[in-house]
């Protein structure tokens, strides 16, 4: 019974009939609604917080509320799966660069004027930020909204989770240079290559953007796997995963 209840909670959550944040009826009116008991119900309701569906608070004023169905979660247990496969880094690395580069291209062809407005508006808050950590986010940021843009919502899911895995494993090396100059390089070759596909979107040019695209992501592979930590397999559980991205190199744009 436990497990129907879930399932019949988790199809409203995807369906969107439970909004994100949205509170759960209380207990007693959720026991009348599916004429279970109070373990029951509650058992459905630890089904859906291990799936990150909701969030739940315990005492008094507690409740549960609703989450939506988050990417980062399905990264996680993404990663462990490649992890038990004694998967490497530069496997992942790989499968991005197979991925993504074709979603420049994709955005190249489709772009609207608004999309347009979108990526510059992301290089413009670059340019704004003061902190070199929000620095770090907003190049993430910038690689996501290409592919969302590029209009394929299961490959922005698929590359999503290689970033996310990427992320967790190369943040200790990208959190070793803050603060550093070659941070400060990094980050002016960043912007700048960004800046240059943004414009290749506008021209219509997608072989152009494709093979910048491919040759960034080449060269970050490069970066952060140096001195063959690339070659080393996932380690998502000795860490916590910070919600860095990898960092451009002065020179990634020669490769």
């Amino acid at each position: 019974m436990a497990e129907l209840v879930a399932s019949d909670l988790r199809q409203a959550i995807v369906r969107n009939t439970l909004a994100e944040g949205q509170a759960l009826p209380p207990e007693a009116v959720l026991m009348g609604q599916y004429g279970v008991s109070r373990p029951t119900l509650r058992e459905a309701l630890r089904i859906l917080e291990a799936e990150s569906l909701i969030t739940v608070r315990r005492g008094a004023g507690g409740g549960a509320r609703v989450q939506s169905p988050n990417p980062a979660v399905a990264a996680r247990y993404a990663g462990l799966v490649l992890e038990h496969r004694a998967t490497t880094i530069a496997d992942v690395w790989d499968a991005r660069l197979l991925l993504e580069p074709p979603t420049a291209a994709a955005l190249a062809r489709r772009r609207t004027r608004a999309d347009l407005r979108a990526l510059r508006a992301l290089l413009a808050e670059h340019d704004a930020a003061t902190e070199r950590v929000q620095g770090v986010r907003l190049h993430n940021e910038f690689h996501t909204l290409v592919v969302r843009l590029a209009g394929n919502e299961t490959l922005a899911l698929l590359i999503t989770l290689l970033g996310e895995i990427i992320n967790r494993t190369t943040w200790t090396r990208v959190e070793a240079d803050l603060g550093t100059p070659e941070l400060a390089r990094a980050e002016r070759g960043t912007v700048r290559v960004h800046a240059m596909l943004v414009d290749l979107v506008e021209a219509g040019d997608a072989t152009g953007a494709q093979d910048l695209w491919r040759r960034h992501l080449a060269a970050g592979a490069r970066y952060l796997g140096q001195g063959g930590r690339d070659e080393a397999t996932l380690d998502l559980l000795g860490r916590p995963g910070e919600p860095g991205a990898p960092i451009d190199s002065d020179g990634w744009l020669a490769g």
